[in-house]
């Protein structure tokens, strides 16, 4: 430690970066994606560093503040972060400008916007150059709270989906799956074969039946069954599996979910034990409300926030009808991918009540699971239109979907639909629906096909996905519907919560008879 703070605190000599090697150094800052910025030193009246200057900046580099690019430079890293002044950061870049040796740390920062303080963690690194410093920085608090996000979401529908390559032999499993097997990560995922010996005898059967179905001929497999884990416990699983095949009807690759049902079967058996007491009707209608409130407040989205993804702004209206126990089937995800493009979806089951919402919950945590292995997004629609399709013990359901993808790298957006009404693309002062790429809605028809559209986004762009409740109204044509929603986004382009403003205009809360839903995605 005392060898690190007398390095430190020696004083820099350094002769001034010259013109010539700092165009090559912003040359190749221009190509960087990330966050990447080259600092050159401000030296005192006895040599030492005073402050250190931005001379370049990557063109899509992100600091806390929200300043980017081009305005970082100019700027000094201690008149624009004072509170970065005797921290291990500064030490650290004064070290590596002392040694000529790059430093790499963790960098906790909070600084108010708006006057609400915001803390921060990032990785940087500072690798000197030239006589200045080539400085990255990554931001970790994202990802983990993304990340923190799908595990939750999975563990309040007590799912988790697996994906089987019987070609290569790979099996994977999402962490909740491991959870519901109360498996150690390490042992890896078993394979659909042997489920058989940690089923419950009476099970066995008809769970090695439905295996060999699934293996050998394709057929779908949806069964449930008691599990006997560590230490005496016992769970009852469904899973529920889907199979693609090749040209000679060969299974190639599964996929699919299980799904802990122990709370469901508890419940089940405590329906039976007290059906002939009146009294304990009335405490399980009771309980029934209950679980629906609960279903509510964690299936359902979050009313209103606003993202930051892929580079992207994302702001979010939810607004549910919830009248009773009327809960409707409107959901949206914005996720960043492990490949750090964005995902986005906006979806609508037909039909309300704790069905509807169950349908929605297997979509959306389905379509993430998916997503998040990489799975093309036409592909996606169809295994979601197979899976409706073949889900059982519910009323047969259909749903309208509209999934997007941004690619950053690209600027690219590229999207799909299944049955759903068109983005609507704000540019120059104009508005457009996007073409809606082929696709029907998911649930109608098991020879379903989706296409795929795409568009690059520029600077200044909006695009809103929304579902029927922003637009429709009773007794009129959707073109109608449409056409005010575009005039309505026109007038509201210029406000700071447009889509706020735009629910606002379009939306009569005494009036409207379904849900609202919409994102409004914005370089």
């Amino acid at each position: 430690m005392a060898e690190y703070e007398e390095a430190a605190a020696r004083p820099v000599h350094s002769s001034t970066v010259n013109e010539a090697s700092l165009e090559v150094v912003r040359r190749v800052l221009a190509g960087l994606p990330g966050s990447v910025a080259f600092l050159v030193p401000e030296f005192g009246p006895s040599g030492e560093v005073e402050d250190l200057r931005f001379a370049a900046a990557s063109p899509r580099a992100v600091d806390i503040g929200g300043r980017r690019g081009s305005d970082l430079v100019g700027l000094t890293v201690l008149q624009t972060y004072p509170a970065v002044a005797g921290t291990d950061l500064w030490r650290g870049y004064l070290r590596a400008l002392a040694t000529e040796t790059a430093w790499e740390g963790d960098l906790e920062y909070e600084e108010a916007a708006a006057g609400i303080p915001h803390r921060s963690r990032y990785r940087v690194c500072a690798t000197p150059c030239e006589g200045g410093l080539v400085v990255s920085w990554n931001r970790l608090d994202r990802r983990e709270r993304e990340q923190r996000r799908l595990d939750v979401m999975q563990r309040l529908g007590n799912m988790g989906w697996v994906d089987r390559d019987l070609v290569r032999g790979a099996i994977a499993w999402s962490d909740e799956v491991y959870s519901i097997f109360d498996r150690d990560r390490s042992l890896g995922p078993l394979a659909l074969e042997e489920l058989s010996a940690y089923a419950d005898i009476e099970d066995r059967p008809a769970l090695v039946e439905a295996v060999q179905r699934l293996l050998k001929s394709g057929e779908s497999a949806d069964c449930t069954f008691g599990v006997h884990l560590p230490h005496g416990r016992t769970r009852h699983v469904r899973v529920v599996m889907e199979a693609e095949t090749d040209a000679q009807g060969q299974p190639v690759q599964l996929y699919g979910f299980f799904q802990d049902l122990s709370e469901a079967k508890q419940t089940e058996q405590q329906l039976l034990e007290h059906e002939q007491n009146a009294l304990a009707q009335q405490a399980l209608l009771a309980a029934e409300r209950d679980l629906a409130a609960r279903l509510q407040n964690t299936l359902l989205p979050v009313p209103e926030q606003t993202l930051q993804v892929a580079g992207l702004t994302v702001d979010i209206a939810y607004q549910p009808l919830q009248e009773g126990l009327n809960l409707g089937g409107d959901w949206y995800s914005a996720i960043e991918l492990p490949d750090e493009s964005a995902l986005f979806v906006v979806g609508d089951v037909a039909g309300h009540g704790l069905d509807a919402v169950a349908t929605m919950a297997l979509l959306r945590f389905t379509a993430k699971g998916m997503a998040m292995t990489g799975t093309p997004l036409p592909v996606v629609l169809a295994r979601l239109n197979a899976l409706l399709l073949h889900a059982t013990g519910r009323e047969s359901r259909t749903a309208t979907m509209i999934m997007a993808r941004y690619e950053p790298a690209a600027c690219r957006l590229s999207w799909v639909g299944a049955g759903h009404l068109p983005p609507l693309l704000l540019r120059d002062g104009e508005a457009r629906f996007l073409p809606a790429p082929g696709g029907i809605l998911l649930g109608a028809t098991p020879t379903a096909g989706y296409e795929v559209a795409s568009l690059d986004l520029t600077e200044g762009d909006h695009v809103l996905l929304y579902t029927d409740g922003l637009v429709e109204r009773a007794g009129e044509p959707i073109d109608e519907g449409l056409a005010r929603l575009a005039r309505a986004a026109l007038l509201c382009a210029g406000e700071p919560g447009l889509l706020a403003a735009l629910v606002t205009e379009l939306v009569a809360r005494d009036s409207r008879h379904d849900d609202v839903c919409a994102l409004h995605i914005r370089r």
